[in-house]
């Protein structure tokens, strides 16, 4: 089978190397334009920021540290306590509450050192980090003493964001068709 006939490219119109900074006036002419300076508040404002990212990493790495050893605090006043080495479901419950707040701690780390390395908040972690949080939040509520509309509200939350996480994360895939030969 013959091929289509391909249309010639057609000549670049940008003249210049990339990254001239100059402006066409029209005539044929180019102006330059004044060298793009970042403002001296704007630099010092976001090394504050930076500054005060890095002092939460710090804070956050001794919040999973002082968790880590409160998880380890619990087990042992639970396997102490009459009867010994035996634990209820609400023993068991406190415990698992104690390790979703440490893991959740190591998410929200995790997010602070994606944010120093790449200046970027990913978004999808932080979704992630939220649908870790609100499911402790579950797991830990005695569902006797709620009202109706606050169990709504927070499968509302959950439906929300676990829709999100699915939008974000979300990739067509392409259907490759076979070329007839």
């Amino acid at each position: 089978m013959d091929k289509p006939p391909v249309r010639p490219a057609a000549p670049s119109t940008l003249t210049r190397p990339p990254g001239h900074n100059t402006r066409d006036l029209g005539d044929g002419h180019e102006e330059p334009l004044p060298p793009v300076v970042e403002d001296g508040l704007i630099k010092v404002l976001h090394g504050i920021i930076h500054a005060a990212v890095r002092v939460l990493a710090i804070l956050m790495t001794l919040v999973i540290v002082w968790g880590t050893a409160d998880v380890v605090y619990i087990i042992y006043r639970r396997a102490i306590a009459e009867p010994f080495y035996l634990l209820s479901v609400a023993d068991i419950l406190v415990i698992f509450g104690a390790f979703m707040v440490v893991l959740i701690s190591i998410e929200i780390f995790i997010n602070i050192a994606l944010y120093i390395k790449r200046d970027v908040l990913p978004l999808k972690l932080v979704i992630a980090t939220a649908l870790m949080a609100i499911s402790r939040k579950v797991i830990m509520l005695d569902f006797k003493d709620l009202e109706p509309t606050y169990i709504i509200a927070m499968a509302t939350v959950i439906l929300a964001l676990g829709t999100t996480y699915w939008l974000i994360s979300y990739k067509p895939q392409v259907i490759k068709q076979q070329e007839e030969r």
